[in-house]
């Protein structure tokens, strides 16, 4: 019971989300610009620090914006007609949105000013030679594109239902990155099985159609055999 509380608390928050990223245009555009640094910032072969830095600023400015959502909703549910103090209530919001901005881009200059211009062959290479890189930017797109084909079919979160079905895409994105990493056919083949059980359960369990989780398994697979064609 208490396990079963804490996932539908956890996708709730999902849901929240979701619901963020469907409705505000603006949080569309952070998202998938944080994406973008964030595989960037693999790409470029940051260090754990330079990594988590990035993470923690990406992280300010998602909740920023999120806040800002949930004073604007509040308000217009609270004071229907227009008040003065609304406005300043919502442009002190935005205002926050602001300032992590602004420091988001203060850090993303530090960060990545000394990156660039960088030597591509050099860079490449160095991704070419960790699967941990090419790993880390599969997951993030195949992760990234599952949230987008949801935001887009304007139903369901990455724990429960939509187009397509996270939980295959990621699954099935795992299976392709072994299949590439190593040459052992019994560890490809017990892969592929967690993978075909995971989505069956979510079958079985009818949070997701066939279609759904056939779609969630050829988007985990074709993406990430693209990134390894390309990175590799």
């Amino acid at each position: 019971m208490q396990e079963q509380k804490f996932i539908e608390s956890f996708n709730a928050a999902l849901e929240g989300f979701i619901y963020v990223l469907r409705n505000e245009r603006n949080m569309r555009i952070h998202f998938l610009s944080c994406l973008f640094f964030i595989i960037l910032g693999v790409y470029l072969n940051f260090d754990y620090l330079e990594l988590l830095v990035l993470c923690i600023t990406i992280t300010l400015v998602l909740v920023a914006e999120m806040i800002n959502t949930v004073v604007e909703y509040t308000i217009d549910i609270v004071k229907s007609d227009i008040h003065p103090l609304a406005r300043v209530i919502k442009d002190i919001a935005a205002g926050v949105v602001l300032l992590t901005a602004i420091n988001a881009v203060i850090v993303g200059y530090l960060l990545f000013s000394k990156r660039l211009p960088f030597d591509i062959e050099t860079a490449m290479s160095s991704v070419k030679q960790s699967p941990w890189h090419i790993t880390f930017i599969s997951l993030i797109i195949v992760f990234g594109a599952s949230v987008i084909g949801k935001v887009l079919f304007h139903k369901g979160t990455p724990l429960r239902g939509g187009m397509p079905s996270g939980h295959a895409a990621v699954a099935f994105s795992i299976w392709t990155i072994i299949v590439f990493l190593t040459a052992n056919p019994v560890v490809v083949a017990l892969a592929f099985l967690m993978a075909f059980l995971l989505a069956r359960h979510r079958l079985k369990d009818a949070v997701h159609t066939f279609w759904e989780v056939l779609a969630g398994g050829i988007l985990g697979v074709l993406l990430t055999a693209l990134v390894f064609q390309l990175l590799r």
